[in-house]
């Protein structure tokens, strides 16, 4: 293992990156060599699950290490989590300069209080945009063409927009340049002053809007993009939830179109095109910050990981964004690659199942800091090294009133029947199985064949809960037996609680209070 000082940290995030839409990953058009150089010099997860289909709860999830059924975040923003831990917290504890740059998109001063460095410059955490990102595009006179989140010229109409067009921003003007250029500078500044460092670095792209500056839409200029096998089918003939049918329909009236000609079919392949432009240049934002690591010298002291906060549907099932995420692999699916030269193997595949929460634990054993205690995650550190190959056995998506499970080449998505109970006074569900129907074109839920495994899912869902679930209290946890050493925060009237002020799932297994109440 290469060098023996503690290990920087560099944590790359995209907003919903498709993890088919990838070079290495055999995708026919996307351009992506910085990411595909990453992938053949260390580790790439083939089925990495995201704990949320969108973004604030995600990233709890990948910065706590939590499931959300534990953590409570089902929506966009929200308060403080009380005494919930972060990575980059637990990191700084340790003696660790930490920065968080770019789309951070978290519940209020969680973030902000577990760093020294912070910028968020999308607007998603207290206190809006970054200034400093804001007055650097005011120098460069380009304030009011930022079009990350909105189409400016056409006002209100641009508003979250799907279309495609190059950005009136060059690369470093950008977000993915400004953050690329700040995460480059604190880590210079770190190795200066011989600290070690954990940089979050999140990159808003491919989100849209889908206007990725030049050269990157240029790229993909006067080529046949051909769209994903499943753009086009009969989603009712193939039983599909209903919301997704209907966020399909309003996609094919072509309503959102901005740009002539204002087709359905024409704007989808300037959406289509804007989407792989913002993927390469996401991917030549992560290639600039592996090449100042190379050329610095901090590569072999460096862990490197990439990943995105969930997917996109890309135009899969005639949907041109996110939403309903839970329904399909496209969106809980997510690209995960771990880099590091010398410490890390090259060009390593992992087929086993994991998860969001497992970056956490894992980058906590792989610098030699204590294991966060409030974190649901796993230490992949023997999957990465090549000593095993066994991966979870399940992997779950969460939201409120649906969960994504997905065993093996098996998924299934189950509703609550309050969901649509109009059409499906019985319940609905989702069944596919990704080895035969890669693209989810058939849903198996209602045949009479699936019942065995759709109920085995169930079970295995149902144990999941049960036994992933943080209470607050437990009797015989609290009250008979001493908290965990270096563990416990608290304790009032003999009862003793984590940092989160919950029981985790290893403290009611030591105590044995799982299998008697007494």
């Amino acid at each position: 293992m290469a060098g023996n000082r503690r290990p920087n940290i560099l944590f790359v995030l995209s907003d919903q990156h498709n993890a088919k839409v990838l070079g290495h990953c055999g995708h026919p058009h996307v351009q992506t060599p910085h990411l595909d150089r990453m992938a053949g010099e260390g580790v790439r997860f083939e089925n990495a699950i995201t704990q949320n289909p969108i973004c604030t709860p995600s990233r709890i999830s990948f910065l706590s290490g939590q499931y959300c059924h534990n953590h409570g975040y089902y929506g966009l923003g929200g308060p403080h989590p009380g005494g919930l831990p972060s990575v980059l917290g637990h990191f700084r504890r340790a003696g660790y300069r930490t920065a968080a740059i770019g789309k951070i998109h978290c519940p209020e001063y969680w973030i902000e209080d577990d760093t020294e460095y912070f910028h968020d410059t999308c607007g998603t955490s207290v206190g809006g945009r970054s200034k400093a990102y804001e007055q650097f595009l005011h120098a460069c006179g380009k304030l009011a063409l930022e079009d990350h989140i909105l189409l400016p010229e056409f006002g209100s109409r641009g508003h979250q927009s799907m279309e495609g067009r190059p950005s009136p921003l060059t690369f470093d003007e950008s977000q993915e340049g400004w953050i690329a250029a700040q995460a480059i500078a604190f880590m210079r500044e770190c190795a200066v002053q011989q600290v070690p460092f954990f940089v979050h670095a999140s990159l808003p792209r491919p989100h849209q809007c889908t206007s990725p500056s030049e050269p990157f839409w240029s790229l993909y200029e006067g080529r046949l993009l051909t769209l994903p096998p499943n753009a086009d089918y009969d989603l009712r003939a193939a039983r599909k939830a209903p919301h997704l049918i209907q966020a399909a329909d309003h996609w094919r009236r072509g309503e959102w179109a901005l740009f002539e000609p204002r087709t359905f079919e024409a704007a989808r392949i300037r959406k289509w095109r804007g989407y792989l432009g913002a993927v390469s240049q996401v991917d030549y934002a992560v290639g600039q910050m592996l090449d100042f690591l190379r050329e610095s010298g901090l590569a072999a002291d460096t862990i490197v990981v990439y990943s995105s906060d969930h997917g996109d549907y890309a135009c899969e099932h005639g949907i041109m964004e996110k939403a309903p995420g839970i329904c399909h692999d496209a969106i809980t699916r997510v690209p995960m690659i771990w880099w590091a030269p010398g410490r890390l193997p090259s060009g390593r595949v992992v087929s086993g199942l994991v998860e969001a929460v497992d970056i956490a634990p894992t980058l906590c054993a792989l610098a030699g800091l204590p294991a966060m205690a409030t974190a649901d995650g796993q230490d992949l550190t023997a999957l990465l090294m090549g000593c095993s190959q066994q991966g979870k056995p399940i992997a779950v998506t969460e939201f409120p009133w649906s969960r994504s499970v997905r065993k093996g080449e098996w998924r299934l998505v189950l509703y609550s029947r309050e969901m649509f109970p109009h059409q499906y006074p019985e319940g609905f569900g989702e069944l596919y199985n990704l080895g035969e129907d890669p693209w989810e074109r058939r849903n198996r839920y209602f045949d009479s064949e699936s019942r065995a495994i759709v109920e085995a899912l169930r079970a295995d869902l149902l144990d999941w809960l049960l036994t992933t679930t943080r209470p607050i209290s437990v009797l015989g946890v609290n009250y008979q037996r001493p908290p965990p050493p270096d563990r416990a925060t608290c304790v009032r009237y003999q009862v003793w609680t984590l940092p989160d002020g919950k029981i985790g799932p290893t403290e009611i297994r030591t105590c044995g209070i799982h299998r008697n109440y007494l």
